[in-house]
This record gives C-alpha cells, structure tokens and sequence, in this order.
C-alpha cells in the first residue's frame, strides 16, 4: 500500500467514526463540565454533544474524571472531521511531493495502532 494509500484509508476510517459518533450522540461538537463546579477537589464530568444529551459517563461515581472528559470533549467528531480533510490533503501532497511523515504516523496510528 502506497503512502498515499495509507492516508486515504485512515481519511476514510476517521471520516466514518467522526460522522457515525456525531449521528449517535446528536451533535458534532462535544464539551465537558464539572458535575460539582462548587467543589474545587471534584473532577467528576460529564461530556455532552452541544446542546444534546450527555456522551458519556463513566467511573465509579457514573462520571468520568474532568482531565479525560476535557480531552475526550477536544477530540469530538468535528476535530475527527478536520483531520480527515488534513490527511485527504496530505494524501495528495504524497502523490506529488512526498509524504508528510507526521501525517503517515498520525494515519498508521488510526489504521493499525502503531505509528510504524
């Protein structure tokens, strides 16, 4: 499989994970809040499609801990969207300039697990 191949496929597998999660929770855009803003000790979270129901909530206490709901929400769909335009673009630029290793990485990453 060509470079170009590569970033493509992980294009395609990315563009359909973003589009099926932002379908299933009812909005591209995720964010994350405090469940106990009050309590400065508390991380409890929840992530929420904007204006939707919550995504998920998960843990001991049914919430996820506030730095994983922050990174979980920063990484919703609609960046899983951009990156899949990001890696169409570079599948172009591999075609006639060469790879991006970053965006070859980034692409085995999503395809296999490894960057390598």
């Amino acid at each position: 499989m060509s470079a170009a191949d590569e970033l493509r496929t992980a294009a395609i597998t990315l563009r359909k994970l973003a589009a099926d999660a932002a379908i299933e929770s009812g909005n591209p855009r995720w964010t994350s809040s405090r469940v106990f803003p009050d309590q400065p000790d508390s991380t409890a979270s929840v992530v929420r499609a904007e204006g939707a129901r919550p995504v998920f909530r998960i843990s001991q206490a049914r919430y996820v801990r506030g730095p994983i709901s922050d990174y979980v929400a920063a990484m919703g769909p609609n960046v899983g969207l951009a990156l899949a335009k990001l890696l169409d673009d570079a599948a172009v630029d591999a075609e006639q300039i060469g790879a991006d290793p970053h965006a070859l990485a980034l692409a085995r990453l999503i395809n296999t697990g490894s960057s390598t």
